[in-house]
């Protein structure tokens, strides 16, 4: 998938409302495979609806998004399980984690969806626990983790699939400013290997990368 259309969508618990200002919102907008967006929101403006609405989660929503000049609007159940299986990865900002697995059993399930040999080699998904911090915490429960340390591992999850986008909401909440550079550091590198672009979105404290378009809700 090279890009993503959306034209004058909005969602429908917004459409009483005359005062939408918004850089996305009822705007045609245009989303390139290989690039970087951030979104900024403040809170209730729709951006995990957003989100949620390009992963066709949700179609509660007037107006069109577009793969590749297609309208999503009738896809079939078996396109959007395609869709999500090899074209978008998306780090829920509820992070949607099973609590009663350990973190690498949260990993492993997303690594195997596309082939039973994972997508990514486990010596890969190592040193990524490593390098944020948690690898003490591959064996443990999720649900005893905290929410910074399950962020992490959603993060290693999210990248355990092949993508064309991958969708971060909120990914930095609970991090420190260190744990935050080698987040943003681990996403554009394997983003780059597989030349997929990135839409993250905030309501303040964002990830830093080098956006190439930053959009206000």
């Amino acid at each position: 998938m090279e890009k993503i259309q959306l034209k004058h969508t909005l969602p429908n618990v917004f459409m009483a409302r005359a005062d939408i200002h918004s850089d996305i919102w009822l705007q045609e907008v245009e989303f390139e495979k290989d690039k970087l967006y951030l979104v900024e929101a403040n809170s209730g403006t729709g951006k995990s609806s957003l989100c949620s609405f390009i992963y066709g989660y949700r179609q509660d929503y007037q107006g069109e998004i577009l793969f590749d000049e297609q309208s999503t609007r009738n896809f079939s159940v078996k396109q959007w399980v395609d869709i999500r299986k090899k074209h978008f990865s998306l780090l829920w900002q509820e992070l949607r984690m099973f609590p009663e697995l350990t973190a690498m059993e949260n990993v492993e399930i997303k690594n195997k969806l596309t082939g039973m040999m994972g997508f990514q080699k486990k010596k890969t998904i190592v040193e990524w626990f490593e390098q944020l911090g948690i690898a003490d915490k591959m064996d443990s429960k999720m649900g005893k983790m905290s929410f910074g340390q399950q962020q992490r591992v959603a993060l290693i999850r999210s990248l355990c699939q092949p993508f064309d986008f991958i969708f971060v909401d909120e990914p930095i909440s609970h991090l420190d400013d260190t744990n935050s550079e080698i987040m943003g550091r681990l996403l554009t590198a394997e983003a780059k290997r597989q030349g997929a672009g990135i839409i993250a979105t905030s309501i303040g404290k964002h990830i830093e990368l080098n956006y190439d378009k930053v959009f206000r809700l």
